[in-house]
């Protein structure tokens, strides 16, 4: 009888091992959505150009890491979440912060090291946060922020609250022995978090298929039951759609879920990195017949949505916003030498 329990009970284990899933369809966008979504990731990008320009004219120091090509992956995951939901990522953190609705003109000055930064100007590119925006960081140590994702998510359940932690990371902080011990907690105890792991190929400067023995991450979570879907990362109408189908399942108390998205970013791994291990026509194919904000551009025409004309008076707009950010952010004051002795734990 005991055997036959256990035979049992092994047959129930073995029939609830997760599986990869399919894609859903990329989701259909009424013009509104499209319009939004144009101007979100327009957004980002220009944010993202200033950004650099800054960073060359010496505005901003330390480490900078941009998100331009990246966009449609935190901006359809955005339209898919609900008033409550948390986001949390790495260093490359600026796109997420302004699709969180964050002020540009406070990740700009927190840029640039002054007063108005989200982080009182003391942490920079990679360190702010924004508790009314649902923001948990911006962090530099590789992975470590999994770990965190995992416990928001496993306070949303302690609350009952039927929120989901989004939490991002890229192909290289897949390797990190932190995310594995997530994995295992986060199914355990069916925790409500997205691992979205954003695939853009070459982490610091080494392609996947030199670093990984596993380059397909959708599979990563298979040893712990954590079902994947493999993403397409720049169509932001895909990454809606897969967005969607992981909220639904975090909220119906299936436990975690992991989205690979695959996405590539245009720019170095930082500012400092030339990012001479891959070719200017790998790139500029991937600029051409893939670009997320292009794409967008195209159907709204296609559609006769919005014309060349309105689409300039929206770039336009942008650019204004992200201009006048870019001003408050050199001409604020910097922080008064007292801010060294605050948010210290003693």
């Amino acid at each position: 009888m005991a055997a036959a329990a256990r035979k049992a009970s092994t047959k129930s284990r073995s029939e609830a091992k997760a599986q990869a899933l399919s894609a859903p369809p990329p989701a259909s966008f009424s013009k509104e959505q499209e319009l939004k979504a144009y101007r979100d990731m327009l957004l980002i990008r220009r944010f993202e150009e200033k950004a650099g320009q800054l960073y060359g004219m010496g505005f901003i120091g330390g480490f900078c890491h941009l998100y331009i090509g990246q966009e449609a992956v935190v901006t359809g995951l955005k339209m898919a979440m609900i008033e409550g939901d948390q986001m949390i990522t790495a260093y490359r953190d600026h796109g997420h912060m302004l699709a969180m609705e964050m002020s540009p003109r406070g990740v700009m000055a927190e840029l640039t090291g002054r007063r108005g930064g989200y982080s009182r100007g003391k942490g920079g590119s990679m360190h702010m946060f924004s508790k009314e925006k649902f923001f948990y960081g911006g962090h530099g140590i590789v992975g470590a922020q999994v770990s965190l994702g995992t416990g928001l998510a496993f306070a949303n359940k302690y609350r009952e609250n039927k929120n989901v932690s989004l939490t991002f990371f890229g192909d290289g902080a897949a390797n990190q022995g932190q995310v594995y011990e997530s994995f295992n907690m986060a199914s355990l105890w069916k925790l409500p978090v997205i691992y979205v792991i954003e695939n853009n190929r070459y982490a610091m400067g080494t392609s996947v298929q030199r670093s990984s023995a596993e380059t397909d991450f959708s599979h990563r979570g298979l040893s712990f039951r954590i079902p994947g879907i493999q993403v397409d990362g720049m169509d932001v109408r895909a990454v809606k759609s897969a967005g969607d189908l992981a909220t639904d399942w975090c909220r119906s108390g299936n436990g975690p879920i992991i989205l690979e998205m695959l996405t590539y970013r245009y720019r170095g791994h930082s500012m400092s990195d030339p990012a001479k291990y891959r070719t200017k026509e790998e790139v500029q194919k991937m600029r051409s017949e893939h670009d997320p904000i292009e794409q967008v551009k195209a159907r709204l025409i296609d559609k006769k949505w919005a014309s060349e004309d309105d689409l300039k008076a929206q770039d336009k707009e942008v650019r204004d916003i992200v201009a006048d950010a870019a001003d408050f952010a050199q001409t604020d004051p910097e922080p008064d030498p007292s801010e060294l002795w605050t948010d210290v734990v003693r």
